[in-house]
């Protein structure tokens, strides 16, 4: 089984990538947004944690997030491999996310990083809006997106491209021509499908 993490920004695709990989490499794909929201749907304690911070308009801390993960890596069907989505976010979310895997033996194999030109993600995004009548995403609203994205993910980005495991995809085209490079990317690393 592999274990993978997929980063993008908003708009490049990464949701509809990430359900293709997971599907045709037979792994679960697990976004920490799918967890919050399982959770607090579910009344977990963690849940209810989630719901009270999300309410107040706060960022999920580490701690929480890492507690989530955690739990979700130790189910049945990630044991022994998964993509992640969404995680990790944050250097500290690196550290325990390394410290977790090599409990198990374990390590990430590959870092799938979709690359979008900015103006084409604003072009795709207030297509999307116009289509679905989506009033959060104007032209400024995505571009600031952009930039939060960037921001936050840099640090964990360059953590990953120094262990050597980045595999960058051009996220333009159509979703069998970005598929087809992922599975390209993967294949050039010895990964192939189950």
């Amino acid at each position: 089984m592999i274990r993978l993490l997929i980063v993008g920004p908003p708009g490049s695709g990464k949701g509809t990538q990430a359900a293709a990989i997971a599907d045709q490499y037979g792994v679960p794909a697990i976004a920490t947004g799918d967890i919050f929201r399982s959770n607090i749907r579910e009344g977990t304690d963690l849940g209810l944690r989630v719901k009270e911070v999300v309410a107040a308009g706060d960022y999920v801390p580490d701690e929480l997030t890492n507690a989530l993960v955690d739990e979700r890596l130790h189910e049945d069907d990630a044991l022994d491999g998964f993509l992640l989505d969404g995680y990790p976010r944050t250097i500290d979310q690196v550290t325990f996310l390394d410290e977790l895997l090599a409990r198990r033996g374990q390590d990430l194999e590959a870092v799938i990083l979709l690359i979008v030109d900015t103006d084409e993600v604003v072009r795709r995004l207030q297509q999307r809006s116009s289509e679905q009548g989506r009033a959060d995403d104007s032209e400024t609203a995505i571009r600031h997106r952009q930039e939060v994205f960037m921001h936050e993910t840099a640090a964990v980005i360059d953590h990953y491209r120094e262990r050597g495991i980045v595999i960058e995809i051009d996220a333009l085209g159509s979703v069998d021509d970005v598929a087809a490079r992922i599975s390209a990317g993967l294949a050039s690393r010895g990964i192939s499908p189950s």
